[in-house]
């Protein structure tokens, strides 16, 4: 398949929306809140994890979790297994229910517990032979389902099942970017190694830039979609991702003019030369 990427469009898409001011409603403002990395990244496993859904019931349902737990990790290290179920016990989010939560909550406590942070246990598993974080991830999620007793927690899914496991991507693209728009805080996990995080909204704007031909938003077109970007900015291949998120959300976006825009483009890569990345 020829794959012509516009780097220009691309860019020019990232300056304009690639800003805190678009960020809302996204439950990644909930993060901006926390200074302390330690709290930062239990906030973000959390809120990426709730993030399905209508956009007004997400930010309700990660409100309420952190109305209870105001300081995260002061309050997990205090924290007992039926402490957490008890807190939980009414909270719903769809087919999340407070016993999902709170034992994702005692599998974070008890992570912390064993290697210090989340950002430790992560690393612990990321070897400089991995070309992607996948390893180290499923890894981490095996890690924070040990107190699980075998249940499936739909919360943590593992890439080993072929999910597309977008919002632990999600998480970690806020935990280890940092820009405008992505606060960072686990400074020695490479950026280059993210894989795009994959949902049915970025599957089919992929789809239709022709960065995939994959029919399904599972793992391997996740991992496909990030090669091609891969190819324009290997040190950062999900740099574009919330900005092309906002095409078709947000009201002054124009996803269409954007596929017209594309195209026209593509058409005059491929008159230049086959197989070039403009």
């Amino acid at each position: 398949m020829s794959l012509i990427i516009n780097k220009e469009i691309l860019d020019e898409l990232y300056a304009r929306y690639n800003r805190r001011e678009f960020v809302h409603p996204d439950p990644l403002e909930f993060l901006y809140n926390y200074k302390d990395v330690r709290d930062r990244e239990i906030v973000g496993l959390v809120a990426s994890s709730l993030a399905y859904g209508r956009v007004a019931q997400i930010l309700k349902s990660v409100s309420s979790v952190f109305e209870h737990m105001p300081f995260p990790s002061r309050f997990l290290r205090h924290a007992s297994r039926e402490s957490l179920l008890k807190i939980f016990e009414g909270f719903k989010h769809r087919f999340t229910t407070g016993e999902d939560l709170a034992i994702m909550l005692f599998g974070i406590k008890r992570v912390i517990e064993r290697y210090g942070s989340l950002h430790a246990c992560f690393a612990t598993y990321l070897t400089d032979d991995h070309d992607t974080i996948l390893p180290a991830l499923s890894g981490f999620v095996k890690e924070l389902t040990v107190e699980s007793d075998g249940r499936r927690n739909s919360l943590l899914p593992s890439p080993a099942m072929g999910s597309a496991c977008k919002r632990l991507n999600l998480f970690l693209r806020w935990m280890v970017r940092q820009d405008e728009v992505d606060p960072g805080g686990w400074d020695n996990i490479p950026a280059s190694m993210l894989i795009i995080p994959l949902d049915t909204h970025m599957h089919r704007i992929c789809r239709s830039l022709k960065l995939t031909e994959r029919k399904q938003a599972d793992m391997r077109a996740a991992t496909e979609i990030t090669a091609a970007f891969r190819t324009i900015v290997s040190e950062d291949p999900v740099k574009y991702d919330f900005a092309l998120t906002r095409l078709g959300i947000r009201k002054d976006t124009d996803l269409d003019a954007f596929l017209k825009q594309w195209k026209r483009k593509e058409g005059i890569g491929k008159r230049i030369e086959e197989n070039v990345f403009i």
